[in-house]
């Protein structure tokens, strides 16, 4: 369904992008601000290799970024090479990744995968996207079963240092609070719909800050409010907080 938004979507940036002349635009940079100050540029872990970051973030599906690497770093101690991983059982898969949960679905997910890029390019390699224009790369990642926009965008953003906006279950409840998306817009639509609102050179820190402000402030059941840093530009606070700190609680007016 066509995304209900007022400003033009595009994974680039188009020529000339002035922030100012969008409101939305202005209040993510004010935000992305804001979160730089409170919690410092963040740092991502040592960038892997496309086919690697690939792997990992199929794993990294419904579970958290400690059982995400115990698995990943199974797999790799149980296979030396991917082409290892590819053709081995599945069962054998299965059980390496076990850590990251739904194991069942994620090894052979994992499997086809890499079999399917064999077949495709002759060998187990992704360098060849970083030539590609980022359109491109999106469309060719999005073809695998099991490849989503938020495992395309990571891929592109952490590994390949392309335009991307990765949107994960924090973002977008944290997003929908803040205003920067409409209300029914869906995960798979702010992924293009966040890349146009925030500047591409924001994209890594805003991405991770805001994952961090939704683990441990804008959480899903009880939002900490009182100690978001954010609130001057968050409409939930503004349309259903209303309240005051008094002796210590957070009591609601």
């Amino acid at each position: 369904m066509p995304c209900p938004y007022t400003v033009r979507i595009s994974l680039l940036r188009p020529t000339g992008y002035n922030p100012r002349v969008k409101p939305l635009s202005r209040r993510a940079l004010a935000i992305h601000q804001r979160l730089l100050e409170v919690y410092g540029e963040p740092v991502w872990r040592h960038p892997l290799p496309p086919l690697d970051e690939l792997v990992s973030t199929i794993l990294s599906q419904n579970t958290n970024d400690l059982n995400r690497d115990r698995a990943f770093e199974a797999l790799r101690r149980r296979f030396p090479t991917w082409e290892a991983v590819r053709d081995a059982p599945s069962r054998s898969v299965i059980a390496a990744i076990r850590p990251a949960g739904l194991a069942n679905q994620k090894g052979p997910r994992i499997r086809n995968v890499l079999r399917q890029i064999t077949t495709e390019r002759g060998r187990l390699d992704l360098e060849f996207l970083r030539a590609r224009p980022p359109s491109e790369v999106r469309q060719w990642l999005l073809r695998f079963k099991g490849v989503g926009p938020k495992t395309a965008a990571i891929v592109m953003l952490f590994s390949l240092d392309m335009p991307a906006f990765p949107v994960d279950t924090h973002i977008q409840r944290v997003a929908g609070r803040l205003g920067l998306r409409p209300a029914k817009v869906t995960a798979e639509q702010s992924h293009e719909l966040l890349a146009a609102v925030f500047p591409p050179e924001t994209y890594t820190a805003a991405h991770l800050n805001l994952i961090r402000l939704g683990r441990e402030v804008c959480q899903a059941r009880r939002p900490a409010c009182e100690r978001c840093p954010v609130t001057k530009w968050c409409d939930y606070y503004k349309t259903v907080v209303s309240g005051v700190v008094v002796s210590g609680q957070w009591r609601r007016l």
